[in-house]
C-alpha cells in the first residue's frame, strides 16, 4: 500500500529532518524506500550506526515491518512506510524557530536537555506543561525535543520514557 505522510503540525518536521541528518541515515532510508531490507542486511552494510538508524525510523513510524523467512528461521524486515510527504503547515515565526532549533541542535546539547527531561519525568512521566515550565521552554520546543528523542514519548498530555 502506498501512503503519503501529511504533515500539518510543525513539530512533525523534526523526525523527517532527523531521518536524513547523517550520510548513514540517508543511505539506510534510501535503501528501505526501494525494497524490503532485513536487519542483518542493514547491519552488514552499515554497521551499528545502521542499526541505530533503523531503530530510529521504527520509533518515528517511518518504516513498516514484516517477518521474512530465512535459512535460520525468521527475521524482521523493514520498508519505508511512506512514498512521499505532503507538508501543509503554518505557524508563528517563534514556533518554527523552536522546531528548527531542536532539529539542528548538536548532539551534546540535545543529550543534555534530554537527560534533564528524563530526570524530571522519572519512571512515571509528567504533565508536559510542568516540564516546559521547569525547563523554561515553550510547549512547541518541548514537543520537538520529544519528537527527536528515542528515549521519550507523548502519551496524551504527558511525557513518559519510551517503552518498547
Amino acid at each position: 500500500m502506498k501512503r503519503i505522510k501529511v504533515i500539518n503540525e510543525p513539530t512533525e518536521l523534526v523526525p523527517i529532518l532527523r531521518a536524513v541528518d547523517t550520510p548513514v541515515k540517508r543511505a539506510v532510508f534510501a535503501k528501505v524506500a526501494h525494497d524490503w531490507v532485513t536487519l542483518s542486511q542493514i547491519e552488514t552494510e552499515f554497521g551499528e550506526e545502521g542499526r541505530f538508524a533503523i531503530s530510529f525510523f521504527e520509533q518515528m513510524k517511518l518504516v513498516d515491518t514484516k517477518w521474512e523467512a530465512t535459512d535460520t528461521g525468521s527475521e524482521k524486515a523493514f520498508h519505508s512506510y511512506y512514498i512521499s510527504f505532503h507538508i501543509n503547515t503554518s505557524c508563528p515565526v517563534t514556533e518554527i524557530a523552536d522546531v528548527l532549533s531542536v532539529a539542528v541542535m548538536n548532539e551534546a546539547d540535545f543529550a543534555a536537555t534530554e537527560k534533564k527531561i528524563l530526570q524530571l519525568i522519572g519512571e512515571e512521566g509528567k504533565f508536559a506543561g510542568d516540564i516546559a515550565e521547569a525547563l523554561g521552554i515553550s510547549s512547541t520546543m518541548l514537543k520537538s525535543f520529544v519528537k527527536r528523542s528515542i528515549a521519550l514519548e507523548y502519551r496524551g498530555h504527558r511525557v513518559e520514557p519510551h517503552r518498547d
